[in-house]
């Protein structure tokens, strides 16, 4: 069995702060249409299904949260004005005058059937246990104006999880078929176009007055139209050229952004590169001291220039920036190149090195599957060409097996038909990922490389008892715990090239903040 979460995390990367800036000159101005190139279609547009990074940019445009996050990681209203903290729940008061885009106004009622649809296991969402965690109800109170988000035990990120929570309002409540290719959210833009795999235009909704920090749709464009662009050369292309306004650029093209005049460009961290060891029964990879042994085989600097071709950073933990827990879960827990270690390990473990190179212990070769996308870039292909080479070094025999997302997701969870997995994430809170690193193993659960890492489980359950900030030391000790074992291993953080010519924007955790979107004069 496919689990809907095991899926997700193939899928999901979550962009780190980002912001882009002016590159026309002049003063900004109101009107206009501001044009923003997206990597491919972002498919349905129902939040309940969205785990695309480019489907969550695409929703920011229409749909309103809870409450915010600054560039720092500080949460701030949202359709929330305050809220109430506890530690198996947490009670917002919503504030008064937010209308939908249909003109309804947004209930208690609206914010409660958007968690509630997302946790009926009927819905199959694949967002239930990512970004709304596992257990989470609902209850709203319209009278007093607030809804109440309740675990069924003490919760860290019981308000920060509120932050990726797309409210619902409106017809879109009664007919969720409206918002395959439509939307119905109370944010500053409503969907009136959607042309798949070409454009989507929005139009600004000039009474919005209710966005974080005081947001409002007073001075942005008239228009928005995020145009898809699946070639990065073409989207670089159109935004020197002044066709377009703003775009990401992953690839090759960004050398060429950096360098162009009347851009405006900033590097940000978009997921963190890694792999992982399968750690089931009839696994060489379950065995500790061969996990660490193929860990010290590698030299993870010079692998991470490979898988970001020179433009990555090294990696400081597994949730991407802003963090809730502040620290390097990193630096001093992996084990460190050294390949005369790792060939003196295998020897004392059994694994003798065989007639063709290759280790053999009680009869069965050192054979590793490693599965990487094919959907990554170059960097990505090289990179398990390099694990492949340095491994072959070592004594083990490397088979290679690269394959387009949904083969990739296949593979993970429902065959298992792999050893070492090469697999970047990116995700914003240390709770979105307990699912994937413990837990039921797959197929019948999310725990895709099987692990029990019982350190890990117990620094885990201590802090999910605690408020977020109290139980920041453990979340980050469980990590550390993670990379000292080589259940996984951090390779490098991967970043992009967020640029603008002609308009300023500020995007957050991969999000649009609409409010902030502004033409230059002449733009």
């Amino acid at each position: 069995m496919r689990t809907p979460q095991a899926a997700a995390l193939t899928a999901l990367a979550l962009l780190a702060a980002a912001c882009g800036g002016a590159g026309g000159g002049g003063e900004p101005a109101g009107g206009g249409t501001f044009t923003y190139a997206l990597p491919s279609d972002p498919g349905v547009l129902d939040p309940a299904t969205g785990v695309l990074n480019v489907t969550l940019t695409t929703l920011s445009l229409a749909y309103d949260t809870l409450v915010g996050v600054t560039a720092d990681g500080k949460i701030v209203p949202g359709l929330a004005e305050k809220w109430t903290v506890e530690p198996d729940k947490v009670t917002f008061n919503l504030r008064k005058g937010a209308t939908c885009s249909d003109g309804a106004p947004v209930t208690p009622s609206d914010v409660a059937a958007s968690v509630n649809h997302i946790a009926d296991p009927a819905t199959k969402s694949p967002i239930y246990g990512v970004l709304v965690p596992t257990g989470m109800k609902a209850a709203a109170d319209d009278a007093a104006g607030t809804v109440t988000l309740s675990m069924p035990n003490p919760f860290s990120f019981i308000l920060d999880s509120a932050r990726m929570i797309y409210v619902v309002c409106g017809k879109g409540v009664k007919d969720r078929s409206l918002l395959a290719r439509g939307t119905s959210g109370s944010g500053p833009y409503r969907l009136t176009e959607a042309v798949p795999g070409d454009h989507y235009t929005f139009k600004a909704r000039r009474e919005y007055a209710w966005g974080p920090s005081g947001g409002t749709a007073k001075d942005v464009p008239e228009t928005v139209v995020l145009k898809v662009v699946p070639n990065e050369q073409t989207a670089a292309n159109l935004l020197v050229s002044g066709t377009i306004h703003g775009a990401t650029i992953y690839g090759p093209d960004r050398s060429r952004l950096e360098a162009a005049p009347g851009l405006t460009k900033e590097v940000i961290p978009v997921a963190n590169g890694q792999f992982f060891y399968h750690q089931g029964d009839d696994r060489p990879t379950r065995d500790p001291v061969v996990r660490k042994a193929l860990t010290q085989a590698i030299d993870l600097k010079e692998l991470a220039g490979i898988a970001s071709s020179g433009t990555g950073k090294p990696p400081t933990g597994l949730v991407l920036h802003p963090r809730p827990c502040q620290g390097d879960t990193v630096t001093g827990h992996v084990p460190a190149h050294d390949p005369a270690a790792a060939a003196a390990a295998l020897d004392a473990a059994g694994w003798k090195a065989g007639p063709d190179g290759v280790r053999v212990k009680d009869g069965k070769r050192l054979t590793l599957r490693l599965l990487y996308a094919t959907t990554r870039g170059a960097g990505t292909q090289a990179a398990a060409e390099y694990l492949a080479a340095a491994w072959k070094k070592a004594g083990a025999e490397v088979k290679l097996n690269g394959a387009i997302d949904t083969k990739l997701s296949e593979s993970l969870n429902a065959t298992q038909d792999w050893d070492v997995v090469w697999l970047p994430i990116g995700v914003t809170l240390p709770s979105q990922l307990v699912g994937f690193l413990s837990g039921p193993a797959a197929p019948k659960g999310a725990n895709f490389a099987h692990l029990a890492n019982k350190k890990y489980d117990s620094l885990v359950a201590e802090a999910t008892l605690k408020p977020a900030a109290e139980g920041c030391a453990q979340w980050l000790a469980a990590e550390s715990a993670l990379f000292e074992s080589a259940d996984l291993v951090p390779v490098v953080e991967t970043t992009v090239v967020q640029a603008a010519k002609g308009a300023t924007y500020q995007m957050v955790a991969g999000l649009f903040a609409p409010t902030s979107i502004r033409l230059a004069q002449g733009g």
